[in-house]
């Protein structure tokens, strides 16, 4: 996706903080059911890094298991959506691109699970879409 860099972020209130080094594997839009839940938004634009890049360096998130075999992390205190991975052997997390310092640093490029995506929703562009999590290119 692009070369290797480093990108900061952190939740709505503060306490929890965290540094990405390495590049992205890939960043798009979801629009599943789970996700949209989560969020209590209609869609939720991830990046996609090779788990060892992520670095906590204050404080610590919660976790819920929002699938069987997935999980999600957030700030306990003010709720902000930091991350998703697989629960066993896990190679790669996504994390929220509105969670960055910079959120306009990386940018979709493509929209998945539009199966589910909200009528009234009408996102004006041209990237490919998938009804489900898209091809296997898409980790």
């Amino acid at each position: 996706m692009t070369e290797e860099a480093e990108y900061e972020g952190g939740c709505l209130c503060g306490q929890v903080r965290y540094q990405i080094r390495g590049a992205p594997i890939d960043a798009g839009y979801c629009h599943c059911r789970i996700c949209q839940r989560a969020s209590g938004a209609p869609v939720v634009a991830w990046a996609t890094f090779p788990i060892e890049a992520l670095k906590f360096t204050q404080g610590t998130l919660h976790q819920y298991r929002s699938s069987a075999s997935a999980a999600r992390e957030f700030c306990g205190h003010c709720g902000t959506p930091i991350a998703f991975h697989a629960l066993e052997k896990a190679t790669v997390v996504d994390i929220s691109l509105a969670s960055l310092d910079d959120p306009a640093s990386l940018t979709p490029q493509y929209h998945i699970w539009t199966m589910s995506q909200m009528p009234w929703l009408h996102i004006a562009d041209d990237l490919p879409r998938y009804p489900d999590q898209g091809p296997d290119v898409l980790v």
